[in-house]
């Protein structure tokens, strides 16, 4: 049974917790308060400051333009949410500042990009363009998207993950965080109503449907397909400890995925394939409310949890109950999860450190992994959840 059917304390009293706002009002202002050293320290010198096992993101040492950066742009997410919220001048200026460097790589360097531009362009000009109307912004979002529907392959419907077009690196894989991305291209067909960018979502989403659902509503990470025919080949992984094992961040991207993809379609397959998904990964937490990285570890394997996973989950069952009506089961579900990774000691008050939401889960043995990390996608969807709870505004996928 998950614990928060009941909001069962653990054997250490850990989940236990307090049913007030004051906790999360002062941790979004912790968020607030972190950020505002976090942005500036990227506008100085951009990167991609992706996760650090001590939280100082900066010492990372991949760059705003190579291939590999999807992570940037969950500082300035945070900027985003933190100039709305306060309406300081400050996260805008540093916000601004990194303008140059989202429109090169959208029209310049755009071969050094993968499927993660969503991830990049939603958070960033976007999300500015909403708030500001700044054509610029607009033109780079709209130019991203294009770079970005340039990966799909019709044959198998897919987008592919990563990996230089016109190269054979990963030229067959889609993998699940993708769902994430199509938010941007539906976007697009709003802008311009080009039709082109939403249809390419749509088949894209329907392949995940197909494909990584499993009958038990957990996910694949990745699948790969034969590139001439687009027939489904085999299941992969880079995230979960094996290929059938059930990856906590790879469910949680799930959820949200497809309750966003029901946002814009309102086809409700995909508010059905989430709301499955979500009442899986609920059911499979345990007293700690914290999931473990992986729901089907082996016998003898250390059961690390993974704050970042809790985090966009909380996220995507916000948008299940936006989807579904404030009645929705989901939204009961979101303050005691809210309310545990803002414990001591799963939350960083120290001002010193960079890094908020500790005890990140990072890769399953790829280069440059970590263990009990602290992650800048932990930390932004974190945000992004408390920003919800606390009626702020709205989110800008």
């Amino acid at each position: 049974m998950s614990a928060i059917a009941g909001n069962q304390p653990t054997a250490g009293g850990k989940a236990n917790l307090p049913s007030g706002p004051t906790q999360l009002r002062n941790a979004f202002d912790l968020c607030v308060h972190k950020t505002r050293d976090n942005i500036k320290r990227l506008a100085d010198d951009p990167k991609s400051a992706a996760w650090a096992v001590d939280g100082n993101y900066f010492a990372f040492n991949e760059g705003f333009h190579e291939i590999g950066n999807w992570t940037s742009s969950f500082f300035t997410g945070m900027a985003v949410l933190a100039w709305r919220e306060t309406k300081d001048v400050f996260f805008l200026q540093q916000l601004l500042r990194l303008a140059p460097h989202y429109l090169a790589k959208a029209f310049k360097q755009h071969r050094h990009t993968h499927h993660d531009l969503g991830f990049l362009y939603s958070l960033y000009s976007v999300a500015l363009y909403k708030l500001t109307g700044e054509k610029l912004h607009r033109e780079t979002g709209l130019r991203a998207a294009a770079v970005l529907a340039r990966r799909f392959n019709p044959s198998g419907n897919f987008i592919r993950a990563w990996g230089y077009l016109g190269t054979d690196d990963f030229n067959d894989m889609a993998i699940i965080d993708c769902l994430m991305n199509l938010p941007l291209l539906h976007w697009a067909t709003n802008e311009t109503g080009d039709q082109r960018y939403r249809e390419i979502a749509i088949k894209h989403a329907d392949m995940v449907l197909k494909n990584f659902v499993r009958p038990d509503d957990s996910v694949y990470h990745a699948y790969r397909f034969d590139l001439k025919t687009g027939r489904p080949l085999r299941a992969d992984t880079y995230g979960g400890i094996a290929v059938e094992s059930h990856w906590a961040r790879g469910m949680a991207w799930a959820i949200y995925g497809f309750a966003l993809s029901h946002k814009y379609t309102q086809d409700a397959r995909y508010l059905d394939a989430a709301s499955r998904i979500a009442l899986a990964f609920i059911h499979s937490l345990d007293r700690e409310i914290v999931p473990v990285w992986d729901f089907r570890l082996p016998a003898g394997a250390t059961p690390l949890r993974d704050s970042s996973a809790l985090a966009v989950a909380v996220c995507g069952l916000f948008e299940l109950a936006q989807q579904g009506g404030q009645d929705s089961k989901f939204f009961h579900s979101t303050r005691p999860m809210l309310l545990r990774l803002c414990a001591e000691d799963y939350l960083n008050s120290d001002p010193a450190c960079p890094g908020i939401l500790r005890n990140g889960q990072v890769g399953n043995g790829v280069p440059g992994g970590a263990q009990n990390a602290y992650t800048s996608w932990g930390d932004y969807f974190l945000m992004e959840a408390l920003s919800r709870e606390l009626r702020l505004g709205g989110t800008f996928w």
